[in-house]
């Protein structure tokens, strides 16, 4: 994901060894994708909505077309990322500031990054946080109807995380087009995305088909039988955080009902 400045009446674009941290401005650790130089495989398409967030702490998410989080180290001039899941990654870092972040992803592709504000007062108002993205980790079992309607919710709390960070830092426009969701974000509402225009990436987080399906129809019920009640402001931020508290809530109520 990277900022664009796009009017928005339009669209909103809207421990591993000795860890030292890699910026000049330790608050500058929040990096959304810009361009590349060099051919990149399709396999690893980076789009704006792929992020690379280096906390101070050591701790790292990001979404490179798939989600992943573990520890990071700098490593003379190179970024070492310790997954979780007992994977590393190594990057070049062939230049770096308060403001530009440019790695070499891949042979022959160095890829830019810029930097986006990154100081939350908490894990939960931090939208690129394990907590609020773990809708993006893919299941690896059949789930049952609590446990999607669970990732559906998690989804929520990341859009109201990000719309929030949006606004306390007077952002003004941000990618939504990029980021894999099953909601389709108008410039004035959002609808729920027909299954055969669901991105890719949104499909693989479930273990299958009918997973994915089940997921989109819970979203479906809501929107025929509940009112999102759209506040009346010209923000466009605070509308959409109102309308994703209002879609969580229906989901949480939907739990209750059964």
């Amino acid at each position: 994901m990277v900022l664009k400045k796009i009017i928005f009446g339009l669209l909103i674009l809207i421990p591993f060894g000795s860890c030292v941290n890699i910026f000049v401005h330790p608050s500058s650790n929040l990096w959304f994708y810009a361009y590349s130089s060099g051919d990149m495989p399709t396999s690893f398409a980076l789009t704006p909505s792929s992020f690379l967030y280096l906390n101070t702490d050591n701790t790292y998410t990001l979404d490179f077309g798939s989600f992943d989080y573990g520890k990071w180290v700098k490593r003379r001039d190179t970024l070492v990322l310790h997954s979780v899941g007992g994977k590393m990654s190594s990057y070049l870092i062939n230049y770096e500031s308060s403001k530009d972040l440019k790695l070499t992803v891949m042979p022959d592709v160095v890829s830019d990054f810029s930097a986006a504000p990154s100081k939350f007062t908490s894990p939960v108002a931090n939208p690129f946080s394990l907590g609020n993205n773990k809708w993006r980790i893919s299941a690896n079992h059949k789930e049952s109807r609590q446990e999607i309607r669970q990732r559906l919710i998690n989804h929520c709390e990341f859009w109201k995380a990000y719309f929030s960070w949006a606004l306390d830092n007077n952002i003004q426009s941000v990618d939504v087009r990029s980021t894999p969701t099953a909601i389709k974000i108008y410039g004035n509402g959002f609808a729920l995305k027909k299954f055969d225009d669901l991105p890719a990436a949104w499909r693989r987080y479930f273990y299958d088909s009918a997973d994915c399906r089940l997921a989109n129809s819970m979203i479906e019920n809501i929107f025929k039988k509940e009112t999102i009640a759209w506040a009346t402001t010209d923000n466009k931020y605070k509308m959409f955080l109102g309308a994703f508290e209002q879609l969580e809530n229906f989901l949480l109520k939907d739990n209750a009902d059964e």
